[in-house]
């Protein structure tokens, strides 16, 4: 639209120089004539490209932000940024915790035999210990999926040795029957055994459908201290996720998934928060221009 007009523009002018000049290129009056026409054509495109250019919206706007905008988006922003640099943090904990953790499945297995108190020395690494199941206190956690499929993790009560410790080890993900009322079997071995595995503590939170459940051999979560007054046994505080190879007998599966830290989380979060931040400045931009007042084009 810009170039139409100032094509149209520019061929008026030059039309009327023509037209005053082919008259006497001789005389001095029309080529002066002709020069003042092609002056003001000129300036008429200018004023024209002027009224179109992108740059007229500051010659036709003045950025005045008020006060009480202003303030909201600093405290806004603040906040915001605030709320993000947390969460990045949070991420970069985790993420040093990841690496660590890493590391530590990388050692050799820890020998249960010598105890240790430090749940921190131990969790996510590979532990090996002796001793024999206490085949009175094997019960199944129920609302466990694997492949899709519903079922069961079959755990055990495992006396360490001759300390008097108890170990509680999940010896694998076992099916649901073609009737929920019906539980499975699962043979747990006798005498003398030596398990290997990786330490871990289970969720904290969960959900919990009555208490009812929580009782004999069939439990809705895995709560070590609850377990560990239900059976007055001397629990230790995490439990033995078994990764010895499944025998034909067992007839479980033992596929453990990797550690969730909850990185992406954080991270994901952290972005939604620098986001509000960066909105909050454009509004704020974009909402502080104010339309020049004629006195302000006549000064201007």
């Amino acid at each position: 639209m810009a170039a139409i007009v100032v094509e149209i523009v520019q061929g008026r002018g030059e039309a009327s120089y023509d037209e005053h000049q082919g008259g006497d290129d001789d005389n001095p009056d029309h080529c002066e004539r002709g020069r003042e026409l092609e002056r003001i054509a000129r300036q008429q495109v200018y004023r024209r490209h002027a009224i179109v250019h992108p740059g007229s919206f500051f010659s036709r706007h003045r950025f005045r932000p008020a006060l009480l905008p202003t303030a909201a988006t600093v405290v806004a922003v603040a906040l915001t940024v605030a709320l993000g640099n947390w969460q990045r943090h949070r991420a970069e904990d985790k993420s040093a915790l990841a690496a660590q953790q890493v590391a530590m499945s990388k050692l050799p297995p820890a020998d249960l035999s010598g105890y240790e108190t430090d749940v921190a020395n131990l969790l996510l690494r590979q532990v090996r210990v002796s001793g024999e199941y206490d085949r009175s206190h094997a019960m199944l956690i129920d609302n466990k999926v694997h492949a899709g499929r519903p079922g069961f993790h079959a755990i055990a009560a495992l006396k360490i040795g001759a300390s008097g410790h108890y170990v509680l080890v999940d010896r694998g993900w076992l099916p649901q029957g073609a009737r929920r009322s019906e539980l499975p079997s699962v043979p747990v071995p006798a005498g003398s055994i030596s398990v290997d595995g990786r330490a871990n503590v289970p969720p904290q939170r969960y959900l919990e459908l009555g208490t009812n459940q929580n009782e004999g051999r069939l439990w809705q979560n895995l709560d070590i201290g609850r377990i560990a007054a239900a059976t007055r046994l001397p629990l230790l505080p995490f439990i033995v996720e078994q990764t010895d190879p499944v025998t034909p007998a067992d007839d479980l599966v033992r596929d453990w998934p990797p550690p969730d830290f909850g990185f992406a989380q954080h991270i994901s979060y952290m972005v939604q928060w620098y986001s509000l931040a960066a909105l909050a400045v454009v509004l704020w931009l974009a909402l502080n221009w104010r339309r020049r007042e004629s006195s302000d084009d006549s000064s201007g």
